[in-house]
């Protein structure tokens, strides 16, 4: 017997739908042209709540400066944007990024960006080198969500100088779909420098023997010793949804990142979104340039201790603060008795 075939309206707009997902970039038109918000670490730029592809413009500049790398200790950065870590870039999938790069009049050295979220010769890089006073212009589409570092890969002098000297940064790529709706979003970056004291005996600079022997002398959080303690402490209210943007740039060491009274409820690896997840995590291991998101909820006040737990790092400043303020919850946590 032959079964007739029907074909509906619903069908038709189901297909013709279908067909449209399959083909996300240029195949609708020329999409709108916005500037990309960047932010300095702890803070990220807003979620992305544009439903369609767009051909979004960064606008980062290598610059070389003197900075505090701890108390009493002031180190010869190379930076983007005049920040370790550079900016925080946020696109969305399927996006065209225009990526202008300059490199300060100022600057003694050529810099590049080697961006890990780009599908091309050096992410980048084997087409960016600038000199001083220079520019250049390229751009990308970005294909696959996730967390993804960039830093500089310019040869010269040679490109670990420029990871260990500050240039590096995270860049989150959303899945069309975005993420889950959270309380609170923070960028954090882990970095080791390496140190010898500078010509002027005022300034520290890098020690390359240091490096090539992975001895550092400063690992720390966002670009200094301290930067998240303080008034620079992350903040959150009880029942707040928390999400942390965490990279790693190493440039030789991996991660243990592990909040101190926190359980990491959901875990997305090696950066990855629609991947893998963990549930339930107390210490996620993040690779030399690599990165993951970690999701958690605070319950009770209180001073939440960020380390990297191989823990002696934390005397070389893997330290930061977890400020969470609102009511006690002792059905979850009480101090019942405490010694004299």
């Amino acid at each position: 017997m032959q079964v007739p075939y029907v074909c509906s309206s619903a069908v038709i707009r189901i297909a013709i739908l279908l067909v449209i997902l399959a083909f996300p970039v240029g195949a609708r038109g020329n999409p709108p042209t916005i500037q990309a918000i960047l932010t300095t670490a702890p803070q990220v730029p807003p979620p992305i709540t544009r439903t369609t592809p767009a051909r979004v413009v960064v606008e980062l500049e290598a610059r070389e400066y003197v900075g505090t790398l701890a108390e009493g200790a002031q180190y010869k950065f190379w930076s983007f944007n005049g920040t370790v870590p550079g900016p925080m870039i946020r696109v969305r999938q399927y996006d065209t990024v225009e990526f202008h790069l300059k490199n300060h009049p100022s600057s003694l050295f050529p810099h590049n960006i080697d961006l890990h979220a780009v599908n091309g010769p050096g992410g980048g890089a084997a087409v960016n080198l600038v000199a001083p006073g220079q520019e250049s212009v390229f751009s990308f589409q970005v294909l696959s969500p996730g967390l993804y570092i960039y830093h500089c890969a310019s040869p010269v002098p040679n490109i670990p100088a420029h990871i260990a000297n500050g240039m590096y940064g995270l860049i989150l790529v959303e899945p069309v779909t975005g993420l889950p709706a959270v309380d609170r979003e923070y960028y954090v970056l882990q970095s080791e420098f390496f140190t010898t004291l500078a010509e002027d005996v005022k300034t520290l600079e890098l020690s390359m023997e240091k490096g090539l022997a992975e001895h550092p002398d400063y690992v720390v959080f966002n670009g200094r010793s301290g930067a998240l303690t303080g008034e620079g402490a992350l903040t959150a209210k009880t029942g707040d949804r928390v999400r942390i943007y965490f990279g790693n740039i190493g440039p030789n060491s991996a991660s243990s990142f592990h909040i101190i009274g926190e359980i990491f409820d959901t875990v997305y690896v090696e950066g990855s979104i629609n991947g893998t997840l963990n549930h339930n995590v107390q210490t996620t291991l993040v690779p030399s340039a690599g990165s993951t998101i970690v999701e958690f909820t605070v319950d009770v006040p209180g001073d939440y201790i960020l380390v990297d737990h191989s823990i002696f790092r934390i005397a070389k400043g893997a330290l930061g603060i977890l400020k969470v303020t609102g009511t006690e919850n002792p059905h979850i946590f009480q101090s019942i008795k405490r010694a004299q």
